[in-house]
């Protein structure tokens, strides 16, 4: 059987990968002619925005065979508003190549995706592109890796004529003293033969680079062109001999990812799926996320270029199944292990954006369309009114903008416009809030019992649950058992809890029920009445919530981000001029040879400032980098959003609404 591997091509915008993407295929076989991403003709990028902008949005996917290997080849985002992409497609990966151009160097996102990819402890072996093009210095490339990158490095050969046409990438043989030198800081039993200047066999070299490779200690670096194909044959080498590849362990339980969504010609979903372990048959019955089951109806796996219809998926592999019905960008077929759980977490979208249709007969489409996109990637978050005032999207950055619009115009003949990108606030209870609300009373117009105690819980907990109420109050002749009654009240609970007292979602707090009760028509006089519904509970749980937090109070917390700037040293007096004026809080500096970092936080609102004032104070060499880094309370008056549903404060409003709603139903 083929041994599978999963490799990830990644890089700064403009650095070359899907070109190399292109050159590789090519010397595999699998296309006949090189595609140009100036002309859009490249065979990864296809979404129209991708031909037009020459960047990569969606990860793509394509396999090419090696002697023994079956190479799946993943071309994943380089812009920076999509690293969330990224690093969902580097937690599927068995290995990684770091494109870097020869001309520019290390580049903002190369220093981003090399962290990323030391953090999920990725093998990743480094493509110094462009070696042709006037302007290349290898030399000073490799030199800018060492210091800002990493010094774990193993040169794989020399570069002659660079910035020339004539360029060319010479290996190096695995028993040179450079190469073992680069290695001897890593093994023990090397560094002592070099220090003896002991002689070490080539066939010992390449077991200890491959295990070094595979543990991601050192990164091998070739050189050459994706344009001319030059040093490729030997970049291709390496992939099948240092990265690590096999099988994957077919006879363990099914355990895989979904990390990609599209639509087939019919409209269907069609799920790509990375399975790390077991096999997954046609039919067969799998768990999603703890979400019920699916049974995926056909199977397909990428062979030379295509997809071919398989009545199975390897471990290994990675594969499209079609009929996994609402299963949604990030799920798991199984059980996840601890590692890859930890992988899936991604920090919340800290911007949004209202966007509108053109024409405004297309509001109904455009709201099912964004639904539907939001349905499949988690990533993905909109808001919406019930009253048609506004449809808000969340975002990670501005390009993002583009990339939904172009979509919905692709994809479902939506032209849409958007309006100033705004921050997304969170709301956090400050004290402890109770409310009751019991039926056959004047404030009650729903025939139900509820009361609910609102407290605050540990900074990013979340929203949680308790039932604190005995069996015989719940209506189980609607909810069937306790079970059942709990996670519709939860449903109720986290509906209402989208927006708070100041319109932001309510988060990091205990929400305890506390009194429940029903009405039947031959129950005692204060039960008396016609039978609870469900919808007396749906209804009257919004009531209360808000009572409770009222009670409660809140707090608007605004997003903060963690800092991180490389500039020269000249650079820094006036830098940390403008972190003070912005209002950063500086965590530290450290220096590191002519270039000095600080650390710093910051509020996400003043983060594209920063951006804007960074080339002019640090002549265009200041990198920025920034993190999620938490909610703080906003200082002042809170920030106040609209609210997109009726304020169950307002009864009279409230009540209003859900008879609009029945209307409509």
């Amino acid at each position: 059987m083929s041994r599978t591997l999963n490799l990830g091509i990644v890089a700064h915008v403009d650095a070359g990968k899907t070109t190399l993407t292109e050159r590789l295929l090519h010397a595999a076989g699998v296309i006949d002619d090189i595609g140009s991403v100036d002309e859009g003709t490249t065979k990864t990028d296809t979404l129209a925005l991708e031909r037009a902008r020459g960047i990569t949005i969606k990860a793509a996917v394509v396999s090419f065979e090696l002697p023994g290997v079956t190479v799946n080849l993943i071309d994943t985002p380089g812009h920076p508003d999509f690293i969330a992409e990224v690093e969902r497609v580097l937690s599927l990966l068995d290995g990684a190549v770091l494109v870097i151009s020869a001309v520019e160097g290390v580049q903002p996102q190369t220093r981003v995706l090399m962290r990323a990819l030391r953090r999920l402890r990725v093998p990743t072996l480094l493509f110094l592109n462009k070696i042709d093009r006037g302007g290349a210095d290898p030399d000073r490339v490799m030199a800018a890796i060492r210091g800002r990158l990493t010094d774990a490095i193993v040169p794989m050969g020399t570069v002659a004529a660079a910035g020339t046409r004539a360029a060319c990438f010479t290996p190096l043989r695995l028993d040179e003293s450079t190469v073992i030198e680069a290695l001897a800081d890593h093994s023990d039993a090397l560094l002592a033969a070099y220090v003896a200047d002991r002689p070490v066999a080539a066939a010992r070299m390449r077991r200890e680079l491959a295990g070094l490779t595979r543990r991601a200690a050192v990164h091998p670096v070739y050189c050459g062109s994706a344009i001319t194909g030059e040093g490729v044959a030997t970049l291709m080498s390496g992939l099948a001999d240092l990265l690590p590849v096999g099988s994957g362990d077919e006879a363990a339980a099914p355990e895989g990812r979904v990390f990609k969504i599209e639509r087939g010609p019919a409209g269907e979903r069609i799920a790509y799926v990375r399975l790390y372990s077991g096999t997954v048959h046609v039919r067969q019955r799998l768990p999603v996320s703890g979400r019920g089951e699916v049974k995926p109806t056909l199977i397909s796996v990428a062979e030379r270029g295509q997809w071919a219809r398989r009545s199975l998926l390897r471990a290994g592999e990675i594969g499209r199944l079609s009929g996994l019905g609402e299963v949604r960008i990030g799920d798991t077929l199984g059980e996840p292990s601890r590692d890859r759980r930890a992988s899936l977490r991604f920090p919340p979208p800290t911007m949004q954006a209202v966007v509108a249709p053109v024409r405004r007969r297309d509001d109904g489409a455009l709201r099912a369309a964004l639904a539907r996109l939001a349905e499949e990637d988690p990533l993905i978050n909109v808001r919406m009114d019930e009253g048609g005032r506004e449809i808000a999207v969340s975002l990670y950055g501005e390009v993002q903008k583009e990339v939904i619009e172009a979509t919905l115009a692709a994809d479902f003949g939506l032209a849409v416009t958007f309006h100033e990108t705004t921050t997304i606030c969170i709301e956090r209870p400050v004290g402890i809030g109770e409310a009751v609300e019991i039926l056959n009373t004047a404030s009650n117009p729903f025939q139900a019992d509820i009361g609910l105690r609102i407290e605050p819980g540990p900074p990013d907990s979340g929203v949680s649950f308790r039932l604190a109420v005995p069996p015989q109050t719940m209506p189980l002749y609607i909810y069937k058992n306790a079970e059942g009654f709990s996670q519709a009240m939860e449903q109720y609970i986290g509906a209402t809890l989208r927006e708070g007292r100041y319109g932001w979602a309510v988060t990091d707090c205990v929400v305890t029920m506390v009194e429940c009760g029903y009405s039947v028509a031959d129950g005692p006089p204060s039960r008396r009445g016609p039978d609870s519904t469900s919808a007396d509970f749906r209804n009257l749980t919004p009531m209360v919530v808000m009572d409770a937090l009222e009670q409660a109070g809140t707090v608007v917390c605004e997003p903060m981000l963690r800092v991180s700037i490389e500039a020269p040293g000249w650079a820094t007096s006036a830098l940390l001029t403008v972190l003070g004026r912005l209002g950063a809080a500086v965590r530290g500096q450290a220096v590191r040879g002519e270039l000095t970092t600080v650390e710093a936080g910051l509020v996400t609102a003043r983060l594209r400032e920063l951006q804007r004032q960074l080339p002019a104070v640090t002549s265009g060499e200041g990198v920025l980098e920034s993190t999620f880094d938490g909610y703080r309370p906003v200082p002042g008056e809170p920030h106040v959003r609209p609210r997109t549903m009726a304020d169950p404060r307002n009864r009279k409003e409230y009540l209003l609404s859900l008879t609009r709603q029945g209307a409509r139903a």
